[in-house]
């Protein structure tokens, strides 16, 4: 595997480990199991005054959710994710 490819990865890693810290027991506990499925955490949305939102993507990124503060996973949260 290429060294480019490799520090690529780590960052990837280095930058789920930080947004993880944001997320409570429950979301954790959903998170660890989508994760399971491919799914990952891309980012966490951040609104003033508002509670953060943890923005979670399948393994072909053709679908995106919502890990909400409950833990339970919103499939339809009412925005769209810009595509690139």
């Amino acid at each position: 595997m290429p060294s480019s490819e490799i520090e690529r990865r780590k960052s990837q890693r280095e930058l789920s480990s930080v947004l993880k810290r944001e997320l409570n027991e429950a979301q954790l506990t959903t998170l660890q199991g989508l994760e399971q499925f491919g799914w990952e955490l891309k980012f966490v949305r951040r609104k003033p005054f508002q509670t953060p939102i943890a923005v979670v993507f399948d393994g072909d990124r053709k679908n995106f959710a919502v890990l909400e503060v409950d833990g339970s996973l919103n499939e339809n949260p009412g925005f769209e994710i810009r595509q690139s």
